[in-house]
């Protein structure tokens, strides 16, 4: 078990300092951990920096107005407020706790020991490595922002700031992990989100007591939200700037983790995971066919498969008009078989796909679509139905706009189509009251998971099946019971 150094604060004298970055950093043993000893007005200076998270630039010009002060003072007992002058940086902070000192160091601040003196100085140089900002490949618009959120959490809340001008945005730091010491930035507009919600999600970040956050933004939401089996996503994941900025101006919660692309949206909803940037950068008449034609995507990615079953299995319920559904024929393997063995086939290409590297993708797709699916049907492995549905109902998994939700839905809909497979028609109901009932209990945060439908709010269900005009949205949604519920004022 490792040992902690006795000294807690900052000694006078600047050895005994030495001494403990050495065996708590492992400066001058790890080569990144980097440390400059310069002489000023006769008192020995000591730098700590590392390597890779400080701007160089900055410490050098540092460095060099640190040194010319042998030439311009003569006043060696104000060393201390000289030195604190010449650190020309917008971010210097005194701090006599060695904790809090290497905490910073190793967060890629620099630190400035001077001998004699009880406080060490902090000055802000990180320059963390990363890309530029980017549009998300799974968040894309025909219309809009092109830019997206980056590991880098002071990048990622500047584009929010950006977009938010108001006095009231907060961004509060937290420090999550033993080891790790996590940036988790907690943002919200203090006169807007609810002071509960703000406080809750707070608490629950400060009660964390792990070494790490391995996974970065999932594992804080498994640490932090209530942790369960359950696959449906109880908060909802943005990599849009112009989505978070939304979200903070409507009420909600963002956590922005530092590492992760990704911030995460406080409280939500199933049908919060339904909604799309797009529908918001078109006419409210194109966003309302949009959102509709996305509904019954996902409506189908769910239900499609478990219905047709159904009426292949108990051809007596289906109408005359609609008799000519079912296969032909029936193929050497029995219907139910197949249908799971091409839903587990097109898993397997969902995974190759993302471990494939690009040039060879379209050679991946040509094996999926000739060799394996027009073999299998020729060979008689497959009905050229169940094809069809399963294409059909892999593309509704593929427009839903949550990629969480998607993987959710893939569950619920193998869960009814086992039921129908086992237990038939009633089976298949049993399997749709359960789903049903099991989403109605869910809550993130005390909020109903199946808001606004279960607790049924009109108003709400309306803003989601049509894209209302924003000159008639005048207040902000009550699920998230804001202070100021007034987004704009009516227009009379």
């Amino acid at each position: 078990m490792r040992q902690t150094h006795k000294m807690t604060y900052v000694s006078k004298h600047l050895k005994e300092n030495k001494n403990y970055m050495k065996e708590e950093v492992g400066a001058t043993v790890s080569y990144d951990v980097g440390s400059r000893d310069i002489l000023i007005l006769e008192r020995d200076v000591t730098i700590y920096y590392v390597n890779g998270l400080v701007d160089d630039s900055t410490i050098v010009e540092i460095l060099k107005m640190l040194v010319r002060t042998n030439d311009l003072e003569s006043e060696e007992d104000k060393i201390y407020d000289i030195i604190n002058n010449r650190l020309m940086n917008q971010q210097v902070e005194a701090k006599n706790k060695l904790n809090e000192v290497t905490d910073q160091l190793l967060a890629g601040l620099i630190v400035v020991f001077i001998d004699g003196e009880r406080n060490a100085f902090i000055v802000d140089t990180r320059h963390y490595p990363g890309r530029q900002p980017e549009e998300p490949d799974t968040e894309r618009v025909i219309r809009g922002s092109r830019d997206g959120f980056t590991e880098n959490v002071v990048e990622s809340t500047a584009l929010i700031r950006r977009r938010i001008r108001d006095k009231g945005l907060r961004n509060e730091i937290l420090h999550v992990g033993k080891r790790s010491k996590t940036d988790v930035c907690v943002s919200y507009i203090n006169d807007i989100a609810n002071e509960d919600y703000v406080q809750m999600v707070k608490d629950n970040i400060q009660k964390i007591d792990i070494d790490s956050l391995v996974m970065a933004d999932k594992a804080l939401v498994e640490l932090s939200v209530e942790f369960s089996w359950n696959p449906f996503p109880l908060v909802r994941y943005t990599e849009r700037p112009d989505v978070a900025a939304h979200h903070i101006l409507s009420g909600y919660i963002v956590l922005i983790v530092d590492t992760s692309p990704s911030v995460i949206i406080l409280p939500t909803t199933f049908f919060d995971h339904l909604e799309h940037a797009e529908e918001y950068r078109q006419a409210p008449a194109v966003g309302t066919f949009t959102r509709w034609f996305r509904i019954i995507a996902v409506l189908a990615s769910i239900f499609l498969l478990p219905l047709w079953l159904l009426f292949v299995l108990e051809p007596s319920l289906l109408p005359k008009a609609l008799s000519f559904i079912g296969p032909k024929e029936v193929g050497n393997i029995p219907i139910p078989i197949q249908i799971i063995m091409a839903d587990i086939g097109v898993e397997f290409l969902r995974m190759a796909a993302v471990h494939t590297p690009t040039p060879l993708a379209t050679a991946l797709g040509l094996i999926a679509a000739v060799l394996i699916g027009d073999i299998a049907i020729n060979v008689g492995m497959f009905s050229p139905e169940v094809i069809l549905y399963v294409a059909i109902s892999t593309i509704g998994t593929y427009v839903t706009p949550s990629y969480e939700l998607s993987v959710a839905n893939k569950l619920m809909k193998l869960f009814l189509l086992l039921m129908t497979i086992f237990f038939g028609v009633s089976g298949f109901i049993i399997g749709f009251t359960i789903s049903i009932l099991f989403l109605v209990n869910l809550k993130t945060l005390r909020t109903p998971y199946f808001w606004p439908f279960i607790p049924f709010n009109l108003p709400a269900l309306l803003r989601f099946i049509f894209r209302i005009p924003e000159p008639f949205i005048h207040k902000r949604p009550s699920i998230v019971y804001p202070k100021d519920h007034i987004r704009q004022a009516s227009q009379k």
